[in-house]
């Protein structure tokens, strides 16, 4: 059975795409079959393997509004063994059409189970705010990574953040747990980052992933390519980055007994 997560984070410019598109592609070179649900009306995961979400006829707006079928709207990658269930504009309207859809918040979920045992990993890439297609994502996830940026405002909406994976935890999806945090574009020359960086590993102690993602002009680069890092530059820092933080993450999920 394959395990869901979401990246989550209601702040942007965090990193949350690039983290979840880039362990997705180095999970999928490590031989795993991983999906990659991009559930941001702003379709940058699309984008950022290659789709031009504006061309796009299916997208998640079909599963979760029009209850059609996962397998009948993902679509392959460049890379073998990673798909994607892509987002078009249709999805920009969804948190309006959910609220009038039964069991609103579980629709995902629902979705979801359908496929769950197809792949390795089903990573949702959230967008940067906590309505409706978040909670559906959170609902729907085993657990939650939370990239954060090693900037002051980074910080401030975390209690937030942290406070609504609690209330699905109550409420809805009581398996819910945090996998991890991921701290990204680091600057280790930097007094700020240095000093976040200490009080995020204060706050989630054994949850925040020892390797931290460095500020990278690669990295930033990518998507413009509609590449992830690996497939972009595969030697430089950023690449380096990504591939270790998914080498750890695979050694903690082993060790728990979950692959």
């Amino acid at each position: 059975m394959g395990k869901i997560i979401s990246f989550s984070n209601q702040k942007g410019g965090v990193g949350k795409t690039t983290t979840c598109v880039n362990m997705a592609a180095y999970l999928a070179r490590a031989g795993k079959k991983v999906l990659l649900v991009d559930l941001d009306p702003q379709g940058n995961a699309t984008t950022g393997l290659g789709f031009s979400k504006g061309t796009l006829k299916k997208s998640v707006y079909n599963v979760i509004i029009e209850g059609e079928e996962v397998k009948n709207n993902i679509l392959p990658t460049e890379l073998e063994g990673l798909f994607l269930l892509p987002s078009n504009i249709d999805l920009a309207g969804a948190e309006v059409d959910l609220v009038y859809k039964k069991n609103r918040d579980r629709v995902l979920k629902a979705a979801l189970e359908k496929v769950k045992g197809e792949f390795d990993f089903i990573l949702i890439d959230c967008p940067p705010s906590l309505g409706l297609l978040t909670i559906n994502a959170l609902s729907a996830a085993d657990s939650a990574i939370i990239p954060i940026q090693s900037e002051y405002y980074a910080l401030e909406g975390l209690s937030q953040l942290m406070n609504t994976i609690s209330l699905v935890r109550q409420h809805l999806n009581r398996s819910l747990k945090v996998e991890g945090v991921v701290l990204t574009m680091y600057d280790g020359r930097s007094l700020i980052s240095r000093q976040i960086a200490a009080e995020i590993k204060k706050y989630f102690s054994k949850k925040l992933y020892e390797i931290v993602i460095p500020r990278n002009i690669r990295l930033s680069e990518a998507p413009s390519h509609g590449k992830p890092i690996l497939l972009h530059d595969p030697k430089c820092m950023g690449a380096r980055a990504y591939a270790a933080l998914t080498e750890e993450f695979l050694k903690k999920t082993q060790a728990k007994g979950e692959q």
